[in-house]
């Protein structure tokens, strides 16, 4: 089994102790291996870094835990890092949805301004881990969580010579939130998806092996006007049957903008609100189990639930155990792969995964009717990536209008300006005004 040295940054996070919970189901398939947990907030790595410690003694499992404040200190001569944190916190994310609901544009954590934002101080924190990994880890892989995990991915490949991956369980997800919304069983189907991470479509639907679209539509024409069907579901089966593709529900925001804009402008709280309702729970919970020699963790007490993080997990050890294991990963579209889209680009798609590496399958084009959104989308992420990397005011402004839910010169200059003064502390200089 692999043996590495596994440095997980935000290893503090309230996310973290259910990503520990996550590594250590995997724990066998990397007997031998040290842990090195990095955070900012010494008082929850502390929390996280005892909860490990005793869940791996309690299961007799064969790996080391430690934690750290320094993060170059703790990424020394590591093999992999696992990069999933939030620069600024949740604070920050509920600005990234409030000021741009100011200015009629939709605030959301990963698309829109809100996105973009976010991108810029992603960015901003891994130039500085490619930094250290040059310094103390050279031959060092991150396996990327952090997001937008698209934008933080292009910036990373298109700019070092670090090796980055990126993951995110969408295309895995996505197509049940329709089959459901359809009253389809998502086991009986294949779906195969491509794209850009979180926008992504299906270039495959098969049913018990024949095309679902069939289905699709005579359900949607059942149940279009049925109450109990969930909105977001209902948006997702109408998009699918318009454009005879299934779509990543984060399409939402772009063919139902008006419609979600209202309902984020007549909501009281953002979602980044409604989560730092909850942290203090999470947090509770945690210490409790810190005292336990055995700990456990309650699902519904657990940010994310127990198993955080898994599909970065999954490829990890597909990876370092060469098991050619197949799954979706965010890379760059090595021999345009992917047609329609440039070699450099990072595209989100399946891939065989093994020691030697990170091996695009066979892609089929994404259909006529979804390829152009989804190239201005691909266009904007590189445009963001830019302007992360070396950027300044007048790039991020380019960037943003690439994007679909701004599009207005005066808005993005004038959201541009108010979000960057905003996060101001989390940028560089060249990007303020």
């Amino acid at each position: 089994m692999a043996r590495i040295k596994l440095a997980y940054l935000g290893g503090g996070s309230s996310r973290a102790a259910g990503t520990m919970a996550s590594l250590l189901w995997h724990g066998p398939e990397f007997a031998g291996s040290e842990i090195v947990l990095i955070d900012l907030d010494p008082d929850h790595l502390e929390i996280v870094r005892t909860i490990t410690e005793r869940m791996i003694r309690a299961q007799g499992l064969d790996l080391t835990v430690t934690a750290t404040t320094d993060r170059r200190a703790g990424l020394r001569d590591v093999d992999a890092v696992l990069s999933s944190f939030r620069p600024g916190g949740f604070p920050a994310r509920a600005l990234d949805e409030r000021i741009p609901i100011k200015h009629g544009v939709i605030g959301q954590e990963t698309q829109g301004a809100g996105g973009f934002f976010m991108s810029l101080r992603s960015v901003n924190v891994l130039k500085g881990v490619v930094d250290d990994l040059h310094a103390v880890a050279p031959g060092a892989t991150i396996f990327n969580y952090t997001n937008p995990v698209n934008i933080v991915a292009q910036a990373v490949t298109q700019y070092s010579d670090v090796t980055l991956v990126s993951m995110c369980e969408g295309p895995i997800v996505f197509p049940p939130v329709v089959l459901k919304a359809a009253g389809l069983d998502p086991e009986r189907a294949r779906v195969t998806m491509a794209g850009v991470n979180h926008n992504c479509w299906s270039t495959e639907h098969l049913y018990d092996g024949e095309d679902v679209m069939p289905l699709l539509e005579r359900a949607w024409e059942e149940r279009k006007h049925d109450p109990t069907l969930d909105a977001n579901a209902r948006r997702a089966l109408h998009l699918a049957v318009t454009m005879g593709s299934i779509p990543s529900d984060y399409f939402n925001y772009y063919y139902f903008r008006e419609e979600l804009l209202r309902e984020q402008q007549g909501a009281a709280k953002t979602r980044a609100e409604v989560i730092m309702d909850a942290i203090p729970g999470y947090w509770e919970h945690y210490r409790e189990q810190a005292l336990s020699e055995a700990p456990e963790l309650d699902p519904e007490r657990s940010r994310g639930g127990i198993h955080e993080l898994e599909l970065a997990i999954d490829v990890m050890s597909a990876h370092y155990n060469d098991t050619g294991a197949t799954l979706p990963v965010n890379l760059p579209n090595a021999g345009g792969a992917l047609p329609g889209f440039d070699e450099h680009t990072v595209v989100e798609v399946w891939c065989d995964v093994d020691r030697s590496g990170f091996h695009i399958r066979p892609q089929k084009p994404l259909p006529h009717a979804v390829l152009g959104i989804t190239q201005q989308l691909a266009e904007y992420q590189v445009l963001a990536a830019r302007a992360g990397w070396e950027g300044t005011r007048k790039d991020g402004i380019r960037a943003l209008l690439a994007n679909p839910l701004v599009e207005n010169l005066k808005v993005a200059e004038e959201l541009y300006d108010e979000m960057a003064a905003a996060h101001a502390a989390y940028l560089p200089e060249r990007l303020l005004r």
